[in-house]
């Protein structure tokens, strides 16, 4: 079981937590200037990285906040502090 640090409640189970997953790239600017292609991979694909990748995850059974945290997928080690999905862009 991970140990989430919840920057306003502190050390909390990862079962108040939800995944969301991997933090992807801010909307594109004009979505109507991309193919259907493009537009598609912007929503469906993600690199699904096996090692260290940004994740959002949000403490539903707690404050309600969006944190973004930095996890290695084969260990689960959090190697980065959390902090709110605006200051990871």
């Amino acid at each position: 079981m991970l140990l989430l640090s919840c920057p306003f409640c502190g050390p909390r189970s990862e079962t108040e937590f939800t995944c969301f997953g991997e933090l992807v790239p801010s909307r594109p600017a004009d979505p109507n200037a991309l193919s259907d292609s493009d537009w598609a991979d912007y929503v469906v694909l993600r690199r699904n990285l096996r090692g260290v990748q940004r994740e959002r995850w949000w403490h539903g059974r707690g404050c309600g906040s969006w944190l973004v945290v930095q996890r290695d997928t084969v260990t689960h080690q959090i190697s980065a502090p959390l902090c709110s999905p605006e200051d990871a862009q």
